[in-house]
């Protein structure tokens, strides 16, 4: 993972282009668990809200198990962001609701994550832990909000990972 800025100046505030991903050196690193603390988004942008995507499939079908619901949900994610002219290098946060939350579903989203953003600053993300969710069977849900600049995101660029 690329190291992310720790803050943000006012210089810097005042000329974002890009989405900066900022995790303050007073708080853990949450790197390992995929996710940023706080994402800074520039004024001027087109803000996509993605609704809450589960792990159904086009014919709304849910496959068994958490993993393969969650790998759906994440290809669903992606494409709704495209049908916006959208990435997820452009999400600025995520929900992620789980119902029956372990270590091992969130050791599972953190290999997920890393897999859907590679070595690109992660979003800032919460993860609920939730009894039920909408369908009977459905175990996990992400909503995402992603924030489109006219410069294209690029993963890794030192304006979107200094370290300071």
């Amino acid at each position: 993972m690329p190291q992310i800025a720790s803050f943000l100046t006012p210089h810097d505030a005042a000329s974002l282009t890009r989405l900066v991903h900022l995790n303050p050196e007073r708080l853990y690193d949450p790197a390992p668990n995929g996710y940023s603390h706080l994402v800074v988004a520039p004024l001027h942008g087109r803000t996509v809200y993605v609704s809450g995507q589960g792990g159904e499939n086009a014919a709304g079908e849910l496959p068994s198990g958490f993993a393969a619901q969650l790998d759906q949900a994440l290809r669903n994610m992606e494409a709704a962001l495209a049908a916006a002219d959208a990435t997820v290098h452009d999400v600025a946060r995520l929900t992620l609701l789980v119902v029956d939350h372990t270590e091992e579903r969130l050791a599972l989203w953190t290999q997920a994550a890393r897999g859907v953003w590679k070595d690109a600053p992660t979003p800032a993300c919460t993860l609920i832990p939730v009894p039920r969710l909408a369908l009977d069977g459905m175990l996990v849900e992400v909503e995402a909000t992603a924030v489109v600049t006219g410069t294209a995101a690029t993963p890794g660029t030192a304006a979107q990972i200094r370290r300071i």
